[in-house]
């Protein structure tokens, strides 16, 4: 659980809020007006965010690409070619066996 403190007493109290998220290892939560304003936390567990957050949007492109490869569906032939190209093979094979 983060500690909660208004932004006033925050800023008279900035070095001893500083050194309870160091050495206490607390997180501090500036308020506003009761509001959530921002949030003091070391710089490991900012790290630690920023990683968990590369690997959810990386997780979330390959969730893309997967998505965007699966939806692909095979391209049919417009109607008739398949029907003239085996035509075509028919008059090649036919021509072949003659000669």
């Amino acid at each position: 659980m983060a500690y909660e403190i208004p932004v006033t007493q925050a800023r008279a109290e900035l070095a001893e809020l500083i050194n309870r998220v160091v050495y206490g290892g607390e997180r501090v939560v500036v308020t506003r007006h009761g509001k959530p304003l921002v949030a003091l936390v070391s710089a490991a567990d900012l790290q630690r965010l920023e990683n968990e957050e590369a690997a959810a949007q990386e997780e979330a492109a390959e969730e893309q690409v997967i998505s965007s490869v699966s939806s692909i569906r095979s391209v049919s032939s417009a109607p008739g070619e398949r029907h003239r190209f085996g035509i075509a093979a028919e008059h090649r094979g036919h021509g072949e066996r003659d000669h």
